[in-house]
């Protein structure tokens, strides 16, 4: 599996990458994984002020619905559009085309609650 070095990452298998006060955020390739093929990701959030850990959108696959947790505090600022079309993104390139959406943080301190890609290998396998 790939964990890459410079996101972080959470226990609910969401990444993080960090530029100023912007996160991208996404889902781990050990996600997707275990999910299997993704057909649908719903995000109505796009504009909402939201805090760590609340629900920010569903990603669906064949067998299942999944919530997404929002891994820090902010405003969703963007949402990924090529994903309406092409939701398989998400499972061919988890950490770059596949992201999900743009959070402007209001808390940057959150980023250190957040786990390495060593800390999330360990529950990741």
């Amino acid at each position: 599996m790939n964990f890459p070095k410079e996101l972080k990452y959470t226990k609910d298998h969401e990444w993080v990458k960090v530029n100023g006060d912007v996160a991208t955020i996404g889902i781990t390739e050990f996600a997707q994984s275990e999910l299997g093929d993704i057909v649908f990701v719903e995000i109505e959030t796009v504009g909402e002020n939201l805090k760590a850990h609340e629900i920010f959108g569903t990603v669906e696959a064949v067998k299942t619905v999944s919530d997404l947790f929002l891994p820090v505090s902010g405003e969703i600022i963007e949402k990924n559009p090529e994903l309406e079309n092409n939701p398989q993104l998400v499972n061919t390139d988890p950490y770059d085309g596949g992201w999900m959406i743009k959070v402007k943080m209001s808390n940057t301190a959150e980023i250190n609650y957040l786990m390495t890609s060593e800390d999330y290998a360990q529950i990741a396998g």
